[in-house]
């Protein structure tokens, strides 16, 4: 009796001890956070399927689709805001790293390694897919380079310094090298263009900078009919 309890309490142990080491990793890896208060950059990209390029150049994309990925980062704490709709992308998605939809590391016109992985989208109920939510590094994505994450070491800060250099798309079973894709660009925060790293402080979010755009100018274009009317 005392040889089969000290087993399963061995067993117990083992159990208890391997199951924390499996889910330490993964708990402190891609952690789904709560919004920060501040933010030090934004960016959006605007994915098409004419831009798509494979491992052996381009690649055909998913005819009429389209996705808009807003991203706001918090590079201190290493925290990226993510808002991603897709209109046209036909599921199932289809990829060798955890999710289909990423932002990878490469100029435009050239293929290069996810960094990020984002939840996938889903059908809203309109028929449009969306993917909304924070993530805090460190960052994996589930594929492997000369045995290494792609993800492991990447920090946004590398995004803030050269946007240029990252491009946003998905993948889906039809098309493997990517439905749609966009390179990133920094959007003002405030009105103000806040140059590599940004300024700490309250964003305004991309869409909600370009209604109030879209307001300023049809503002100003109103104050001009009525000089003209004035001088008339």
């Amino acid at each position: 009796m005392r040889r089969t309890a000290t087993r399963i309490a061995t067993l117990t142990a083992l159990t208890t001890a391997t199951a924390a080491l499996a889910a330490g990793p993964a708990f402190a890896q891609d952690a789904d956070v709560p919004e920060p208060g501040s933010f030090t950059s934004m960016f959006t990209a605007m994915a098409v399927p004419d831009t798509v390029v494979g491992p052996n150049g381009p690649a055909p994309g998913e005819p009429g689709a389209t996705g808009t990925f807003d991203l706001r980062i918090n590079s201190d704490e290493e925290i990226i805001c993510y808002e991603i709709t897709l209109d046209g992308v036909t599921p199932p998605y289809q990829s060798p790293a955890r999710t289909a939809t990423h932002v990878h590391e490469a100029a435009e016109g050239s293929a290069g390694p996810p960094r990020l992985a984002f939840p996938n989208p889903e059908d809203d109920g309109s028929g449009t897919m969306r993917s909304e939510g924070c993530l805090q590094g460190p960052f994996t994505t589930g594929v492997m380079a000369d045995g290494t994450d792609t993800g492991e070491g990447f920090s946004l800060a590398q995004i803030e310094a050269d946007p240029a250099a990252f491009f946003a798309d998905t993948h889906t079973s039809a098309f493997t090298a990517g439905a749609v894709r966009g390179q990133l660009t920094r959007v003002p925060m405030g009105g103000v263009d806040t140059g590599a790293g940004g300024a700490a402080g309250d964003a305004v979010h991309p869409v909600l900078g370009a209604a109030l755009l879209g307001v300023a100018g049809t503002a100003a274009a109103g104050v001009a009919i009525a000089r003209r009317r004035a001088r008339g």
